[in-house]
């Protein structure tokens, strides 16, 4: 991308994003991934630094607000609200939604990652808007673009028992409601031994629920029970 189109892809993130940089450089180190910097050679900063900020500042608002929102849970469920509101594929999808994507500067090589590991990157540039944000508009800047993209999603993870390994939280409905353990089959694993991709069904008595898919037979029956958990809201 040339810097016009880097600066539009930031224009239009800045507008769906409702704000609005002041240091043009900052906003624009938040989304240069180190491959880029090592492959271009043009100087300039890579957005670990902005990370790590953001990473703090996202921790320290996300703690506040479920500690006081929520006062009948203890540490443990609170850590694990938390855990799953900042993990980096709930992170990297907010990301994703936001069009973050077209804002990233990345190497050849890692332009082309798809999947989890583009996740992780998504996730690791939201945290360092996170933290350019901080710096360029202020603490309560950051808080409410915080409040409006990550914790507006709470209170449907904590009802839906999302913030739940997914098949303890799935074992957990079936026995309640249908006196039953959930069980895993594998329907097939297909590909080279570097790149299985595995299909598991889920079923509760001798009725099949759903389906997941996965890099690993684990993987897959995670995806199942998220399946499941969905239909059963």
């Amino acid at each position: 991308m040339n810097d016009d189109d880097i600066e539009k892809a930031l224009r239009t993130l800045e507008k769906g994003a409702g704000v609005s940089f002041t240091d043009r450089e900052l906003l624009r180190q938040a989304f240069t991934h180190r491959s880029y910097i090592n492959e271009s050679r043009a100087g300039g900063h890579h957005n670990e630094r902005l990370e790590f900020l953001g990473d703090a500042v996202l921790e320290i608002v996300v703690t506040d607000f479920l500690y006081r929102t929520y006062p009948h849970s203890h540490e443990g469920e609170l850590t694990a609200y938390r855990a799953a509101l900042v993990n980096a594929t709930t992170l990297g999808r907010i990301a994703e939604d936001l069009n973050m994507n077209a804002c990233l500067l990345l190497s050849r090589g890692e332009s082309k990652d798809t999947g989890r590991a583009r996740s992780t990157i998504l996730a690791n540039a939201f945290e360092a808007f996170v933290g350019a944000l901080y710096l360029d508009q202020g603490y309560e800047v950051a808080e409410m673009f915080i409040k409006n993209y990550v914790l507006s999603e709470a209170d449907d993870m904590i009802t839906s028992g999302a913030w739940k390994d997914a098949k303890s939280a799935f074992q957990e409905v079936a026995q309640a409601k249908a006196g039953a353990t959930p069980r895993y089959e594998l329907v097939s694993a297909e590909g080279p031994d570097h790149d299985k991709h595995f299909i598991v069904a889920l079923y509760v008595g001798e009725d099949e629920v759903s389906r997941g898919e996965g890099s690993s037979k684990q993987e897959a029956e995670q995806d199942a029970a998220k399946h499941a958990l969905k239909s059963k809201r």
